[in-house]
């Protein structure tokens, strides 16, 4: 959970409160209690990052986005996603111009 929480700089607790509220986090637990986050429960965590953290959204909102059209979110975010990576490669070539 400390991988976890450290991807997004925020604190392990808020991603185990997260889990408690949202059912899309589910990882799996080994007999230490450690949680092991999956591929796809760290892109859920990456999601709901997104709408409370970037987008502002409240918890309940956030439910209701991800119940109501989860699958239009997190195209929204890939899109995001590749317009950063677009500014961020412009950048560096803007730079090595110069």
């Amino acid at each position: 959970i400390g991988e976890v929480a450290e991807m997004f700089n925020v604190a392990p607790s808020l991603i185990r409160f997260w889990e408690s509220e949202f059912e899309i986090i589910q990882p799996k637990k080994n007999r230490k209690g450690n949680r092991q986050f999956t591929k796809e429960d760290i892109e859920n965590v990456r999601t709901i990052y997104h709408l409370v953290k970037e987008k502002g959204f409240t918890l309940q909102g956030a439910k209701e986005m991800l119940k109501n059209d989860s699958q239009a979110v997190k195209d929204k975010m890939e899109v995001i996603d590749s317009l950063r990576r677009i500014r961020h490669f412009l950048t560096e070539v803007r730079d090595r111009l110069h």
